[in-house]
């Protein structure tokens, strides 16, 4: 399977099992922990440095393995706030497209495509996913709501810990921000009856154009049989460019079923 419609896949996936530069690039540094602050300050600072575009273009170099192969590859990457992700491999060899109803990706090297919508993958998997949920993880910013239950807060690290204070039946969930803009640092969703871990990991964070984003994100999906490991890097970001998603499903293609 192509590393494009893998990654994609994995991403999908991973999250129902429990989810050139046209300003300064910089890497930030992390900064102090403020002493005392509560889970509702903490949450609040998070959704207050929300990233705030209209578009996004760029590059992203994917490497992923799943502990027998390996591939790397750079796709080009544009989205649309809360309407559209669009991924496209060089000569458009595979494309991806996720709108809030509709999951869909082509591959030209097997001639297969999948198109259908999160109700789906949602049955297929058991969970519920959403496009906002794949938005937010791509962007650094919690997959699930965070002012929807009360959160125990302590301090990790250097870093802001958050936890339910009730912890649900299906699924643990546990939360890192980092103290300087209260973005994730690791989100980790994790399901002990069947042994599934999701782990988010940003590793930094850069500024573009004044906007905070992720510079490289490493995601390990684990159960009892598998580990797969996604690591992402952002390049050449550009911040309200026009943009389009051309995509059009080459006819004769097969439809794959994911599994």
């Amino acid at each position: 399977m192509n590393i494009i419609r893998k990654t994609s896949v994995t991403i999908f996936a991973t999250i129902l099992l429990f989810t050139t530069s046209c300003g300064s690039k910089n890497v930030l540094g992390i900064g102090e922990l403020k002493s005392n602050l509560s889970a509702k300050n903490i949450i609040g600072n998070h959704y207050k440095n929300e990233l705030d575009f209209e578009t996004l273009t760029g590059r992203i170099k994917i490497d992923y393995s799943d502990g027998e192969n390996s591939q790397g590859t750079t796709v080009s990457i544009r989205m649309k706030k809360d309407e559209a992700i669009w991924m496209s491999a060089t000569l458009s060899v595979v494309k991806v497209l996720i709108t809030p109803t509709r999951v869909s990706f082509y591959n030209k090297l097997d001639n297969t495509y999948f198109d259908g919508d999160f109700s789906y993958l949602n049955k297929l998997l058991g969970t519920e996913l959403n496009f906002e949920m794949v938005q937010n993880l791509l962007l650094g910013q919690a997959v699930f709501d965070l002012n929807k239950e009360p959160y125990y807060a302590s301090s990790v690290a250097n870093k802001y810990q958050l936890k339910p204070e009730k912890q649900s039946e299906l699924f643990k969930t546990l939360f890192l921000l980092e103290p300087t803009y209260f973005k994730m640092s690791l989100q980790q969703i994790s399901q002990p009856s069947k042994n599934r871990l999701l782990s988010i990991d940003y590793k930094n964070y850069q500024t573009v154009d004044g906007k905070i984003l992720p510079n490289e994100i490493e995601i390990n999906a684990v159960d009892k049989e598998h580990k797969n490991r996604i690591e992402i890097e952002y390049n050449s970001v550009e911040f309200n460019r026009d943009v389009s998603f051309p995509y059009s499903i080459p006819s004769g293609f097969k439809q794959v079923e994911i599994k």
